[in-house]
């Protein structure tokens, strides 16, 4: 019967309740009336003019998770607090307004407390009654419950909150690759700066797949290296256990792994048929240690110069206060990380 995201359907009953009090009353009908109002299943109840509960509903009841007495005044919540949290006097409720001032009362929100301490939110529509001669004899109201609509309204602010502060964080990263990818030429640099956004893209999949919980290091690892696996899956090797990663710990990883994966295809291991690679990582606390071992490629020796990718994973590891440590083995490069403080 209630839609509680249009207050138009809240009003269209009201004004059934009045039209079938004004047609019962020529007939002096009133237990009529209060079967209409009992085979509701909203709450509502009914007051005389001088704001005494004549009447209640069975909904009114699980309403206020008590049984109100006939002759209580104004309104049959245990307590009742303002929007704000504050004590709300009786005296001062929609019904209690109503009456006073004579007028429906509207596009007020109310707090009821019940016995056992849980607590509605709701919104009244105290309406007053009137006699053929239009003299006010009482009032009508329904409580709307507007509690999942207050907690949806808090989960989409929370949702926006976290989009946003999202999207800053991977539009920053994005900057910070931006300022790190370097190149020879306009084609070398869009195709190192079209292969870190792509790594990117895949991590927030992983993210969105996980509902955001996190990212799992080896869903990572194994997407960066899978198509180095394709032909002889032995050409890989990844050992270490299920660990969620943050974003930014997500991201560094990703970035650095694509970077070790696409020089060791140009200079390193994955250059040769027969080279291999082998990933493995620990935790100690909340720190986490990951290390790259490269094997069966051409010998391999300290590049006179720093190269772009070199340059790229050192900024997004310092960008986290990680360290890194390379030894240029003869039979393959060895990198080493280490991430502090990864715990969520």
């Amino acid at each position: 019967m209630l839609n509680l995201f249009d207050d138009s359907e809240e009003e269209a009953e009201i004004e059934k309740i009045l039209a079938h009090h004004t047609a019962i009353s020529a007939d002096t009908d009133e237990q009529q009336f209060r079967d209409v109002l009992q085979a509701l299943p909203a709450a509502i109840y009914t007051t005389d003019a001088e704001g005494r509960i004549t009447f209640f509903n069975e909904a009114c009841i699980e309403f206020a998770g008590h049984v109100p007495a006939i002759g209580d005044m104004w309104c049959v919540s245990w307590k009742l607090f303002r929007p704000d949290g504050t004590p709300l006097p009786y005296g001062e409720c929609p019904m209690a307004v109503a009456l006073r001032e004579n007028r429906p009362v509207r596009n007020m929100e109310a707090i009821a407390e019940r016995p056992d301490g849980s607590r509605i939110c709701f919104m009244p529509y105290p309406t007053p009654l009137r006699d053929a001669d239009g003299r006010l004899i009482g009032a009508v109201n329904m409580l709307v419950d507007t509690t999942m609509r207050k907690q949806a309204e808090e989960r989409m602010m929370r949702l926006a909150w976290e989009v946003d502060h999202r999207a800053n964080n991977l539009l920053a990263v994005i900057q910070a690759i931006l300022r790190l990818t370097k190149a020879d030429t306009a084609q070398e640099f869009q195709a190192a700066f079209q292969g870190r956004l792509s790594v990117l893209a895949n991590v927030q999949r992983l993210f969105s797949v996980s509902r955001w919980t996190g990212a799992n290091i080896r869903a990572i690892i194994e997407q960066e290296l899978k198509p180095y696996a394709v032909h002889d899956s032995r050409r890989v090797a990844i050992d270490g256990g299920d660990l969620r990663l943050t974003a930014t710990v997500a991201q560094a990883i990703a970035v650095s792994v694509h970077e070790l994966a696409t020089n060791a295809a140009k200079y390193g291991s994955l250059s040769s048929p027969s080279g291999k690679i082998a990933v493995s990582w620990r935790t100690d606390n909340a720190n986490l240690s990951l290390r790259w071992q490269e094997s069966g490629g051409p010998k391999v020796a300290a590049p006179t110069r720093t190269g772009f990718g070199v340059g790229a994973v050192d900024g997004v590891v310092r960008t986290l206060s990680g360290t890194i440590t390379r030894q240029w083995e003869p039979e393959g490069l060895i990198c080493e990380f280490c991430f502090p403080d990864i715990a969520a």
